[in-house]
């Protein structure tokens, strides 16, 4: 363990000498890499500090215990000792985690789509209610998101919306709220006061880029209409709504939310293209038919992952067969609960999956 740890040391320590090289601070493309790395290595780098002093006083601990007579100076020792072995311990456990082999995609930013599907009216409204959260979620955590695609009701509930969120390593967290939500209420329009199930579809798209996947022109077909109104009325004679099409895959994108036809047109290729890459992602995984846990999102899209039961106010996720109550307040600010969980679950059982 110590050789890996101060192999990790002299890594990062090699990074920040180069970050005060006159040479590689004048090259904004090396800053940017060494900086990404520097960051990757930090909270690993930080606990192997950690460690290295803890196994030090450990050390001075024992060579106390093995040559000193003096009562007093032994008692220091041992529960010096003690201390240190109860440190290494919790340090060891946090070590593994920040070494686990990382997700390639954590880094990206990500497109949030929400999708509405049964008990139509219930389900608008709840995928408004679920919008909400994440766009809370994400000015608190990470303050940065920006609406690409939308489509309304009458009334202003969520019948589709695509969400850009941009924030380090947005996905890694994120990527647990992926697959479908279940909502258990009485509507407001429902006079026998029966409880209704309604469901709504999230899927946590990492932004592709051109690295990432190719677009055929031959295989897109676009096209361009007058703006529009949530209630699909002309709101002007400019051709700024943008419709692409993939043919191979039927996948359609509709942005019509920028004045620019242009701007309009780069956010549909940037959705279809995570679409695109998302899908990618799932044939490889089924192919490869990885023990990660973290691809239990790659159920059928048809099973549920969260249930919020109104009547008996408590949320459950199905994956870590865990409830809690107050779901207003859940959904108003504090998902970090939740979501936390999920990525301590995750870290466990990659860590019995890597011993």
């Amino acid at each position: 363990m110590l050789d890996k740890l101060q192999s990790i040391i002299k890594k990062y320590e090699r990074l920040r000498e180069q970050m005060m090289d006159e040479n590689i601070v004048s090259d904004q493309q090396k800053v940017i890499t060494i900086s990404k790395e520097m960051s990757s290595l930090e909270n690993a780098y930080n606990l192997s500090i950690e460690y290295r002093n803890f196994n030090n006083q450990l050390k001075e601990a024992e060579e106390i215990i093995k040559t000193e007579s003096d009562d007093e100076l032994l008692e220091m020792a041992r529960q010096q000792s003690q201390d240190a072995k109860s440190n290494l311990e919790i340090l060891d456990q946090k070590i593994k985690i920040a070494l686990l082999p990382k997700d390639p995609m954590d880094d990206k930013d990500i497109f949030l789509e929400i999708r509405p599907a049964a008990w139509w009216d219930e389900a608008w409204l709840f995928g408004t209610e679920l919008l909400k959260m994440y766009l809370w979620y994400a000015q608190k955590k990470w303050r940065k998101s920006e609406v690409v695609e939308e489509q309304m009701s009458d009334i202003w509930w969520v019948k589709l919306v695509i969400v850009k969120i941009s924030w380090e390593s947005v996905y890694s967290i994120m990527k647990f709220e992926s697959w479908v939500h279940r909502v258990q209420r009485i509507p407001e329009t429902e006079s026998q006061w029966r409880v209704h199930t309604s469901t709504v579809t999230v899927a946590i798209m990492p932004e592709a880029k051109d690295i990432d996947i190719k677009i055929d022109p031959k295989d897109i077909q676009m096209d361009t209409y007058a703006g529009s109104s949530s209630w699909w009325q002309n709101a002007n004679k400019n051709q700024t709504w943008v419709r692409i099409q993939h043919l191979p895959t039927g996948l359609i994108v509709d942005i019509w939310d920028s004045k620019s036809q242009i701007h309009n047109r780069e956010k549909a290729f940037a959705v279809l293209k995570s679409r695109l890459y998302q899908i990618e992602m799932d044939k490889k995984i089924k192919e490869e038919k990885s023990l990660r846990w973290d691809q239990i999102w790659t159920w059928n899209r048809s099973e549920k992952i969260r249930t919020y039961n109104y009547p008996q106010d408590r949320i459950t996720d199905h994956r870590i067969h865990e409830s809690r109550s107050n779901i207003p307040f859940v959904l108003m600010w504090n998902m970090e609960d939740i979501i936390q969980k999920l990525v301590l679950e995750n870290q466990t059982r990659l860590l019995q999956q890597s011993n």
